[in-house]
């Protein structure tokens, strides 16, 4: 069988099962693997970006960099963890201008100090394509690892931010809208925001019973929640929060459910929690957590929410 023919998740889920677990909690079941230092735990995650599936043609060196580190920021988020280290390797090509490599560093540099870490080693190497492959640290302490298991029926789903945003982003790159809209786009697209201040806040509040980084759109994130908790979601879709600039784009909330790229939360809180939620992060509340099947209700109607969105190989 091709990888084309299985999809990401399923290559996924066979390297996983046929890896031992030892110490790790959990490998590719969740944002990061999990393991276990004594009062804490130490989390780990890694993300290869490439130039051609990656990187558009618009972007400045200094993104590449800032999007290598904050896709991996992001994983770390989803845990409530703090992060504590970043390494990185470069693959490139050796034509490449050392003034490029050296705006790459610096937006790398400046978005993990942003978030209270640093860059601590890594590797470069001769490659046909600009590849860049990072690996971050963190650490929980164990009573406030969030997981993408734990939701319960009658848990509220909530989201940070505007979803939608970065596949607009990249679609708007090759459409004829006004300059002011298209810079709006991109910046969540070039420039993400890993929401690890409002994880470690989530985690810390003790009212927050899954997560998950929806780095591949809303859609493939419930579908993997769903897995991980064996339960089903009802998503209200005019509570799903977009920017109006995202619906001069995508005027039928195609993006906001299937677009990949917002690197923001997804997460199911408790009843009773959920003022509580509020207080230490700026959410939206989207749907509901069932029993069974991901639903969507829309003008009164309620359908089936299709897996997919973005995901490599597929």
């Amino acid at each position: 069988m091709k990888l084309r023919e299985m999809g990401e998740r399923a290559i996924i889920d066979r390297i996983s099962n046929s890896l031992p677990r030892n110490a790790v909690l959990s490998a590719g079941e969740d944002d990061c693997a999990v393991m276990d230092l004594g009062d804490d735990y130490l989390l780990l995650t890694i993300d290869m970006l490439h130039k051609s599936t990656d990187f558009p043609d618009k972007m400045t060196p200094w993104q590449i960099g800032w999007m290598s580190v904050a896709v991996n920021l992001s994983d770390i988020a989803a845990m409530g963890g703090y992060p504590i280290a970043i390494a990185t390797a470069l693959g490139l090509p050796n034509y490449t201008e050392i003034s490029f490599v050296d705006e790459i560093i610096e937006g790398m540099n400046f978005c993990a100090r942003m978030f209270n870490t640093n860059i601590v080693g890594g590797d470069t190497d001769e490659h046909d394509e600009l590849t860049a492959v990072c690996t971050a640290l963190g650490q929980v302490k164990k009573d406030e690892l969030l997981r993408r298991s734990g939701s319960q029926i009658g848990d509220l789903v909530c989201v940070t931010g505007e979803l939608g945003t970065a596949e607009a982003g990249l679609q708007a790159i090759s459409m004829d809208i006004p300059e002011c809209v298209e810079k709006i786009l991109t910046k969540k697209l070039f420039e993400p925001q890993p929401r690890v201040n409002e994880g470690i806040a989530l985690a810390k509040s003790g009212v927050v019973t899954s997560m998950i980084d929806i780095s591949d759109g809303l859609a493939l994130s419930l579908y993997d929640l769903s897995t991980s908790s064996n339960k089903g979601f009802l998503i209200h879709e005019d509570k799903i929060p977009t920017l109006d600039e995202t619906r001069i784009v995508s005027p039928d909330m195609e993006l906001p459910l299937y677009g990949g790229g917002d690197f923001e939360l997804l997460l199911t809180v408790r009843p009773d929690g959920i003022e509580k939620a509020k207080k230490v992060c700026n959410l939206t509340i989207v749907g509901e957590v069932t029993s069974r099947d991901i639903l969507i209700k829309r003008n009164g109607v309620i359908s089936k929410i299709e897996a997919r969105g973005h995901e490599h190989f597929s």
